[in-house]
């Protein structure tokens, strides 16, 4: 990685390219990662997940690579105080460990968190337009 960039670890609805780009202002490259010894959970009366570490699980999600400070500063504003920026490691499709970042359900909002994993196809089915018309679409032309 050069100078302060950082990879960045996603597993919800920053996985969608063009929702990463809204709120970090630019497009990384991309490419699929595993985090292993952590879960994803539905947060409750919310479309976007929590992840917090339970070992023997695994995450399978996006990772972008080389943010600059400044990319991150905006995830860092858009995750808000429910999540924690974390340094992990990561497996690419190669099987390749590479550190990273991954913003982490704080454990005071633990209660939030609902059983059994964060479904992903319900997001594009059902979840993606209520958050984006939330989080997203904000703007003005």
């Amino acid at each position: 990685m050069t100078g302060h960039n950082r990879h960045c670890f996603t597993y919800g609805s920053l996985m969608i390219p063009h929702i990463m780009f809204e709120v970090c202002g630019m497009k990384p490259a991309a490419v699929p990662a595993v985090l292993e010894d952590h879960r994803r959970h539905p947060v409750r009366g919310e479309d976007y997940p929590g992840m917090v570490a339970t070992p023997g699980h695994a995450v399978s999600g996006v990772l972008y690579l080389d943010l600059p400070p400044a990319a991150l500063a905006r995830l860092d504003a858009f995750e808000g105080e429910q999540y924690q920026r974390s340094a992990v490691t990561v497996v690419d499709a190669a099987g390749r460990q590479l550190a990273a970042e991954a913003y982490v359900f704080r454990p005071e909002y633990a209660d939030l968190l609902l059983p059994g994993d964060w479904d992903v196809a319900a997001f594009e089915r059902e979840g993606r337009q209520r958050f984006e018309l939330k989080f997203v679409g904000k703007r003005g032309d």
